[in-house]
């Protein structure tokens, strides 16, 4: 298999996750606590918190999805830009998006010192996004419904339900970094790639989808 950005990032993450959950102490400084951020100025922990992740299946999730869509968008970006522009815009949609993410978590949750989180679900919602834009007629399936739905519609309601969560704060899902990720990567995309906004509705245009 060939060595690619998203191969290593994956290997990277999963290795990282499983080495902390036998190291305390490493997940301890690792992991975003705004508190400690605010008073201790430990910044890096916006990144280092995409590196963990809470449990097996909060792992294996967030992988399998930005392996998934990380792999054709980092396709795109080579073809576009070229294999070194290519390759750090691609890290900037995936690392930047982990660090903005966090950003409204942080301003929510400084003086709370009770308050952590971790995942790379920032960083996977702006790879999912950024890959909606250059294919929205892609097929999602959301389990329980039988059959897949366009990707741009799948797109909508995450959105929406990120930020219905979000301020709804009914679980211990960091919702707003959802959110405010996948914003990123479709801000990210256009800034970078600004004809996609062309290109995506076109492939909405001709799927004949707006003359239903």
């Amino acid at each position: 298999m060939e060595l690619t950005p998203t191969l290593v990032l994956t290997v990277l993450t999963a290795g990282i996750s499983l080495y902390a959950w036998s190291k305390p102490e490493l997940l301890d400084s690792w992991i975003l606590d705004p508190y400690r951020v605010k008073r201790s100025n430990d910044w890096y922990r916006f990144l280092t918190s995409g590196f963990l992740h809470a449990d097996f299946g909060h792992l294996l999730f967030n992988m399998i999805a930005f392996f998934s869509f990380g792999q054709t968008v980092e396709y795109i970006f080579l073809q576009l830009f070229g294999p070194t522009n290519g390759v750090l815009f691609f890290l900037l949609l995936y690392l930047g998006g982990i660090v903005v993410s966090d950003i409204p978590t942080y301003l929510r949750h400084r003086d709370d010192p009770n308050y952590r989180s971790l995942g790379a679900s920032g960083g996977v919602a702006s790879v999912i996004f950024s890959a909606i834009l250059f294919n929205p007629m892609g097929g999602i399936r959301i389990f329980p419904i039988p059959v897949d739905i366009p990707s741009f519609i799948f797109g909508f309601l995450y959105l929406a339900y990120s930020y219905y969560m979000g301020r709804r704060r009914g679980d211990n899902i960091n919702h707003d970094a959802h959110f405010y990720g996948a914003l990123y990567g479709i801000v990210l995309t256009f800034i970078l790639l600004p004809r996609v906004g062309g290109f995506f509705w076109d492939q909405i245009r001709n799927s004949g989808m707006l003359n239903i």
